[in-house]
């Protein structure tokens, strides 16, 4: 029986999004052959894109600001980075959609910074699940959204998230709970999330 070779880029939870061939063809670094690698080489390029992010004005409710945070969080890996999805997903809206509901969220989100419709948590919790759900891009959607997420917390003069004080990349409990949490933003109960968010 020969020895099975893994597929780096295969996910490990039912929450993730598995990647087409053709988006896996898109991966830059051929050194790759192990899940640790590709997440090691991806947190590397997201710990630059953070400093990038925290060290200029920045205008969060932008498209093509947020189209260009993922390609600085995941252009050094993926080939596709900052470009929206072209394929279904077992999450997110369908492609066609993106554009309009990506823009929708937008002014959805200045509309309640400016009228005070919700506190600048809540207003905060909202737009990551909404960002989430629409699922932009081939993949990087949650790790995108927490940063996008952070910066306009920032932008309105709020702490950080502590987003569970953990790894939500790789599978467990606290992953667990923050996706028990996005479903019940599905559900319209955003409660869950507000207390993951800070807990």
């Amino acid at each position: 029986m020969g020895r099975r070779v893994s597929d780096p880029l295969l996910e490990e939870d039912d929450a993730s999004t598995p990647l087409t061939a053709e988006e896996r063809e898109g991966l830059i670094l051929s050194y790759v052959t192990l899940r640790r690698e590709l997440n090691e080489a991806e947190q590397a390029n997201i710990l630059e894109a953070e400093e990038w992010a925290f060290t200029r004005k920045r205008k969060v409710l932008d498209e093509r600001f947020l189209t260009d945070l993922h390609k600085r969080m995941f252009g050094r890996v993926w080939r596709w980075a900052g470009k929206f999805r072209h394929t279904e997903r077992n999450v997110g809206v369908d492609p066609y959609r993106i554009a309009t509901d990506l823009r929708q969220l937008l002014d959805d989100s200045r509309y309640w910074i400016e009228h005070d419709t919700y506190s600048p948590d809540e207003i905060c919790a909202r737009f990551h699940h909404r960002l989430v759900a629409i699922h932009p891009f081939p993949n990087g959607n949650g790790r995108h959204a927490r940063l996008a997420t952070d910066l306009l917390l920032d932008a309105l003069g709020q702490p950080r998230f502590s987003w569970g004080r953990s790894n939500l990349v790789n599978p467990g409990d606290t992953r667990q709970a923050y996706v028990a949490a996005l479903r019940a933003a599905d559900g319209r109960d955003i409660w869950p999330l507000m207390e993951f968010v800070r807990s």
